[in-house]
């Protein structure tokens, strides 16, 4: 039997804990693994799970991200019934932002009465991970779902800056909370709780009822994790669906279950990083669940010898097109589009966006270059924490972080 699903995904946070690399950009338009964004992975998970109907809220600093949807995630227009459409905060429901995750989704609900899906999809777009959503939909209707939670098994002491899940044997939920610092353990499990993955299936008709209460309640703080979701366990089915439980055509088993909260510097490099290990947790060339992305019509990347005849070297490292690297040496690192490594150059543990120019006799280690920096011969940057920390912002690992320009507009002429 088919059912009609709408997917709603949560786009909007400001992720303030991934600064300095959100200060111009949204975090699900943060680039990651070379050529994609954030936002990338959640998308083609409900692209591979052939959900097509999908609506991505924006809010706060959102140009960058409604860019990319534009450069890479539009249908055509013949097919009416399937879209990705960025939807802007619209303060329909009053003049103010989005209240919550909640009230992000209650100021948009005319898009759901609208298409009346039987069932919402409602996805955060923050994390780095490959789901078959369909597993997950077959699941909460076997169970007869009010809601369904994605759901995580995590050690204790990692969990604390999560949604913590307690259910009984048959998996419904009997308690939800937000960011404990002591959150319950799994029975029979000492030392590992249940983290809420941010990803929820609803009937629609009981998504509408919780929504309208909620506005309502002036004690609510309009979120899921916070209200919603507590509220609903005492009355409704609320099932725990277990991401583990989850497997992707093309993974290996041991790599199931695969999740990463990218939400700070040090949890954004150690992710990215993990793409260029021997066996990486997460195979971007797994092509039975490809991560889509928007293409551009770069030249190819290459490493050619320099004007002093020194030879480029890339060692372990993830290169994207326009890369070139003339002379210099780049190992264990991730470049983006359109880089410019120059003789003598060395780029070693670092993550290099799009557009940057690494000159002459440049060395950095353990660096994030934003986009548009352009280094100037001989700058040296990861070797001295104390002097990097004065320029430059620095991760509680140590990842020094280099902020560049805006990219450039270009934009057509008009004969006059």
């Amino acid at each position: 039997m088919e059912r009609r699903v709408l997917g709603m995904i949560m786009a909007g946070g400001k992720g303030s804990r991934l600064y300095p690399l959100t200060r111009e950009r949204a975090k699900p338009a943060v680039p990651f693994g070379g050529k994609y964004r954030i936002v990338d992975f959640v998308l083609s998970n409900f692209l591979n799970s052939a959900i097509h109907s999908v609506y991505v809220l924006t809010q706060f600093k959102s140009q960058s991200l409604l860019q990319h949807l534009r450069d890479g995630w539009q249908f055509s227009n013949l097919l009416q019934n399937q879209f990705i459409i960025p939807v802007p905060a619209q303060m329909r429901a009053g003049e103010s932002w989005y209240q919550g995750t909640a009230d992000a989704i209650f100021q948009n609900i005319n898009l759901i009465e609208q298409s009346r899906p039987d069932m919402v999809a409602i996805f955060s777009a923050d994390h780095i991970y490959r789901m078959d959503i369909r597993q997950m939909i077959s699941f909460h209707r076997s169970k007869y779902a009010s809601a369904t939670v994605a759901c995580l098994p995590t050690p204790t002491r990692s969990a604390s800056a999560f949604g913590v899940v307690a259910q009984d044997n048959a998996g419904h939920i009997l308690s939800f909370h937000e960011k404990l610092a002591s959150p319950p353990e799994i029975p029979g499990r000492p030392g590992w709780c249940l983290v809420s993955m941010g990803n929820y299936i609803f009937e629609t008709d009981v998504l509408l009822q919780e929504l309208y209460r909620d506005a309502e309640r002036e004690d609510s703080r309009h979120d899921f994790g916070h209200d919603i979701l507590p509220r609903m366990i005492s009355k409704q089915r609320v099932i725990v669906y277990d991401f583990l439980e989850n497997p992707i055509e093309g993974e290996q088993e041991h790599n199931r279950g695969y999740w990463r909260d990218v939400g700070t510097v040090d949890a954004y490099y150690e992710a990215a990083m993990d793409l260029i290990s021997p066996e990486p947790s997460l195979n971007l060339y797994n092509r039975h669940w490809p991560i889509h992305t928007a293409e551009y019509n770069d030249t190819p990347a290459k490493a050619v010898c320099g004007e002093d005849g020194r030879a480029g070297q890339v060692e372990n490292s993830l290169l994207c097109g326009g890369s070139i690297i003339a002379g210099g040496l780049v190992r264990n690192s991730i470049l983006g589009r359109n880089i410019s490594v120059q003789p003598g150059a060395e780029v070693e543990n670092c993550i290099v966006l799009d557009n940057c120019r690494i000159a002459p006799g440049c060395r950095i280690r353990q660096v994030i270059l934003d986009k548009n920096v352009r280094l100037e011969p001989g700058t040296v940057i990861g070797y001295d924490r104390e002097a990097d920390s004065r320029r430059y912002f620095m991760s509680d690992n140590g990842i020094t972080v280099v902020s560049g320009g805006r990219t450039p507009v270009q934009l057509s002429t008009v004969s006059v």
